[in-house]
C-alpha cells in the first residue's frame, strides 16, 4: 500500500497546545505525505481532535510550527486551510437530508441553464450527469441520483461526502470516524474509498478508534496519549498488541519510523 507515498504535503513540528492548565497537546511532531493513508488513534481525550482543529484552523498552536509543503503558516485560519487544500469528512456527514444526492455532491458549485436577472436555474441533468462523474472518480456509484439523500444507506452517504471532498481538488482529506455507524459491507466499501483517494496522490488522514479498520487502510499508524505522540510506525511493522499498548501507556518510549 506504499506505493504510491509521495513528500510531505503537511508537517507539525513540536506543537503544542494548552486549554488554560491542561496541555492538550505536548510537542508533537508528524508529517503527512501525498498518497499516504495515516491512521491517528488514541482513547478519548488524546488529543486526536484537538491536532485535527489545528490542521483546520480552528485552533492556533501555542508553540511549534506548522508546514504545507514548504510553506510555514503562522495562524492559520479555517479558509486559509481550505484554500490550502484541507478537506474534512466529518463523523456526522454535514449533508443537506433533504436534497437529493447529486445537490449534496455539487453543493454550491450547481451547472445552471439560464438566468432570469439575478436568478439563476439548476440544470438538473447536466447536475445529475456530473455528480455521477464525481462519484465515479472516488470508485463509488449510486444508483438513483434523485433520490433524497436521507433515504440512502450509510455507505452511500459517506461515498457523497467523499465525492463533495475530492470536488475541491484536495492535498489533505481528514476523515473523522468514517464507519462508526456502518455495518460490514458498507464498512468495506468506505475503507476502499479512503484508499483510493490516498491512491490519487491525495494524502488521507484516518481518525479511528477501531484498529480493523486502521490495519486494513493504513500506511502508517500514529497514536496519542494524554497529548504526546507516543507511536508512529509503517502498519507493516506494528501490531494490534503493540498499538493498544501504547495507547495505554505501557510502551516505555515511542516508537519512530
Amino acid at each position: 500500500m506504499t506505493s504510491h507515498i509521495q513528500s510531505p504535503v503537511v508537517q507539525c513540528i513540536a506543537v503544542s497546545k494548552y486549554f488554560g492548565g491542561v496541555k492538550a497537546l505536548d510537542g508533537v511532531t508528524l508529517s503527512l505525505s501525498a498518497g499516504e493513508v495515516l491512521a491517528l488513534v488514541g482513547d478519548n481525550g488524546a488529543g486526536k481532535s484537538t491536532l485535527v482543529r489545528i490542521l483546520t484552523g480552528f485552533y492556533q498552536p501555542d508553540h511549534g510550527e506548522l508546514w504545507f509543503g514548504d510553506e510555514r503558516v503562522e495562524q492559520l485560519s479555517p479558509r486559509q486551510a481550505r484554500e490550502l487544500g484541507v478537506e474534512t469528512v466529518h463523523q456526522h456527514l454535514l449533508l443537506c437530508d433533504n436534497l437529493d444526492a447529486a445537490a449534496n455532491v455539487l453543493l454550491g458549485q450547481e451547472p445552471t441553464r439560464r438566468r432570469l436577472g439575478p436568478l439563476k436555474f439548476i440544470d438538473h441533468r447536466r447536475a445529475r450527469t456530473e455528480a455521477s462523474r464525481r462519484l465515479s472518480e472516488v470508485g463509488a456509484a449510486i444508483g438513483d441520483l434523485s433520490a433524497p439523500v436521507r433515504q440512502l444507506s450509510g455507505g452511500q452517504r459517506q461515498a457523497i461526502a467523499i465525492a463533495r471532498a475530492m470536488a475541491a481538488s484536495p492535498r489533505l482529506v481528514m476523515f473523522d470516524e468514517p464507519t462508526a455507524a456502518l455495518g460490514t459491507r458498507q464498512t468495506e466499501a468506505t475503507l476502499r474509498l479512503i484508499r483510493g483517494v490516498a491512491d490519487r496522490g491525495v494524502a488521507a488522514l484516518l481518525i479511528s478508534h477501531n484498529l480493523d479498520d486502521v490495519f486494513a487502510v493504513a500506511d502508517r499508524i500514529v497514536a496519542l496519549r494524554q497529548g504526546r505522540l507516543v507511536l508512529d510506525q509503517p502498519a507493516a511493522q506494528a501490531n494490534r498488541e503493540t498499538v493498544v499498548a501504547a495507547m495505554a501507556g505501557l510502551l516505555a518510549e515511542p516508537s519512530a519510523p
